[in-house]
Parts: structure tokens; sequence; C-alpha cells
């Protein structure tokens, strides 16, 4: 798939003809801080972990971006991705405060690759200091969580900042001509549909101690937000992009097979969402079959055709003649890396053309908060409708005792 060259085709498209039609503020990239045509984007990593570390390398390939400083509690991590990039000593920050001390040095972007947890008050804290934000999913943990990071955005969008979420699936081409057809009317009517993310998790050991806890986030909700939030949020967001609205109900379960040593996460979830106009969406997730099919699947009918999406194969339409469309497919895991590569490339784009609608915020604040209602659900075992989450706010915090402030 050459995501690269087409995306690039569409982006350029894109932009003029949303500049004539909405009003989207074009200024001389030398206007931009930091920035003249062509020119690099300084950049501050915030998790210097796995992600992290591999994201650099992809910001450092498009070539518009220099990595001048880093922070991670870890030393070790902070080191690694210092040294890799010979970021000097002292601009490599460590222990739970090291982003503030990271905010204050002079750079245009903070790329924010923390546990969930604390996305929210750091990408608040960036948007404060003048820093645009590439931060990735999930948004946050809790409800509180989701209307900070809407409120940053919307700040961000004020002081002419970038404010970009790394959905892949979302700057994926086939993706976004399969949802558009379908919010012109290409399926008709929706009818019902699922999503799906069956996973075969490895099993870890224990017993862990706070850093270590820190270390293994994923498998603590409070830091993670339950594997319904941090992972099987690609397959939710899908749905909830090509439906576009925000469900109204939800009733599920879920539960823990005892497979994990420690941590506090399910192992499955199996959750229905009501939307307008009677449309249900089945969901499932699964954590506890080794062998399970990679897949993250979503699929949408309709009265004229079907939408069929997996992250790691394909994207298409079939039905009635006037629907079908052929769309894409992709090596194994392929969108992983070129997802993020048109991330990177729009991050860029947005910042030295002067684009500050920041319109990556508002989804994934409703995708995110989507995950939150059927995670709800499930944990209570009960209907719960969306007013009511929203009107609760249930506000989770994480522990964090025995680590360096």
């Amino acid at each position: 798939m050459t995501t690269q060259t087409k995306t690039g085709i569409a982006r350029r498209e894109f932009l003029a003809g949303a500049a004539a039609a909405a009003g989207l503020t074009i200024v001389k990239p030398s206007a931009v801080r930091g920035s003249q045509a062509n020119s690099t984007v300084t950049i501050g990593l915030l998790g210097c972990g796995g992600r992290g570390g591999w994201i650099l390398d992809l910001f450092d390939k498009h070539g518009g971006y220099k990595i001048v400083a880093c922070a991670d509690y870890y030393p070790d991590h902070a080191d690694r991705v210092g040294d890799k990039w010979n970021i000097p000593a002292n601009r490599r920050f460590t222990t739970l405060s090291g982003y503030k001390k990271l905010l204050e040095q002079d750079f245009d972007a903070v790329v924010v690759q923390t546990p969930p947890y604390f996305h929210p008050e750091q990408c608040a804290a960036a948007v404060d200091a003048g820093k645009h934000v590439y931060v990735a999913k999930p948004i946050a943990v809790d409800v509180p969580g989701c209307l900070t990071i809407g409120e940053a955005g919307k700040k961000a969008t004020e002081k002419k900042l970038v404010f970009l979420v790394d959905f892949q699936t979302r700057a994926n081409e086939f993706y976004r001509e399969a949802v558009k057809r379908v919010h012109d009317g290409a399926i008709g009517k929706l009818v019902t549909g699922w999503a799906n993310y069956p996973w075969g998790v490895g099993h870890f050991p224990g017993p862990a101690t706070p850093e270590d806890r820190l270390r293994r986030w994923y498998c603590y909700r409070e830091l993670s937000g339950d594997f319904i939030v941090e992972q099987n949020i690609h397959t939710l967001d899908v749905a909830s992009w090509i439906l576009n609205a925000d469900p109204i109900k939800a009733i599920g379960a879920g539960g823990s097979k005892g497979l994990r040593a420690y941590g506090n996460i399910y192992d499955w979830f199996n959750v229905n969402l009501w939307y307008p106009n009677d449309f249900v969406l089945s969901y499932t997730g699964n954590q506890c079959t080794p062998g399970a099919p990679t897949e993250i699947a979503c699929r949408v009918y309709g009265s004229k055709g079907t939408i069929d999406t997996d992250y790691y194969t394909h994207v298409w339409i079939d039905g009635m003649p006037e629907a079908v469309y052929k769309g894409g497919s992709w090596p194994h895991g392929e969108l992983y890396t070129s997802g993020t590569v048109v991330n990177i490339k729009e991050f860029h784009d947005q910042i030295t053309q002067g684009d500050y609608r920041n319109i990556t915020v508002a989804p994934s604040v409703r995708s995110n908060l989507t995950c939150i209602l059927a995670r709800t659900a499930a944990y209570e075992n009960r209907p719960v409708t969306w007013e009511e989450m929203m009107a609760k706010k249930e506000r989770w915090e994480a522990d964090l005792s025995g680590l360096k402030a």
C-alpha cells in the first residue's frame, strides 16, 4: 500500500478545499513559532519507554523534526533515549514531576507517550506552556480526564497551537474514504453492527513493587483504563467514527479468569451499546485465550450495504452496486506504522501551515467516553446511560505511593 504517496496528494487537496470552505487559517511558515518553510519543529518526548523510543525514529525519518529534550519516570529510559538522540544531560528529566521541568524548556512541541492516567494533566500543562501536543490514545481513563482533554484542545485552538491524537485508523486513506461514503449515505439506513478485539495476551509474573507496577501500568485499571479503554478503543473508535453519535446507554458484563499474576484489569468484556434510531452495536473483547484470531474488526450493516474493517488487513464496502467500494488492504501490522507516519506528517503540516482547528480532539473524546460507558456497564453489570455517566463524572485516582515525586 503506497499510503504515504496517496495520503500526501489527498492531504494537499483536503487543505485546499477546507481552507476555502471552512476558513482555515493559513499563515506563512515563517510566522509560526520556530519555523520557516520546511523548517525543523523541535520536540520534547514525554514517556521514553517502548513506544516512546519507537515513535522517535518515525519523527526523525520525517525530516522536519529535531529531538531536543526528554522525560520519563525511570532514569534508564530517559538515558537510553537521550544517548541515542544526543540530548544533553541537563535536558533529560525523571520522576513523576519530570514533565514539569521538561515543559519549562524551549522547544515547539511535546510528544506524550506516558500511561493514559497521566495524559490529561500533562497535555493540559503542555498547552498552558505554549507547546503543540501530539498524544497517544487513549486520552484518559475517566470522564473528568476526557473533559480535561476536550478543554485543552479548545484552549490550544484559542492559543494557535496544534493538538493531535494519534489514531492510526483515522489517518488511513481507505478508512477515511469508506467512512465518508457511509456518512454520505452509501450503505443506506444503519441497521446493526459489531466491534471485536480478541487478543491472546501473555501472562506476566509477580509480585510487583511500586516501580514495577508503574512499568507494568497496562495491567492496572487506574493507570490504563482497563484494556477496553487502553487497547480496545481501536475498534470502538472506528465504530464511533462510523456511527457519528454518542451512545444512549450500554449494558454488559465482563470479568477476570485469574490468568494474570498481578493487576486488576479484566480478561473479557461483552457489551451492547444502544445508539439513536434503535441502532445496537455489539462489542466483545477477550484477552484470556492464547491462539485467539488476531483482528481488530468492526462491521456495520446498512439497508444498502455493509462496511467491513480490520486494523490488520482491510477496509471495504459491499452491497448494492451504488454502495460498493473496493477500499484497500495492507500487510499484517503495517497500519500501526503507516498510520503513525501520516499523523506525524500532518502534525508537522498543521504546525507550519497554521491549521489550529484540532479536528482529532472531539472525536477522540467521544470514542474514549464510549469505552468508559461500556466499561462501566460491564463493571456494574447493569444498564448505564450516557446521561448518568456524564452527570456522575466519576474520577479515578491511581496509587502512586512509593514512587519518586
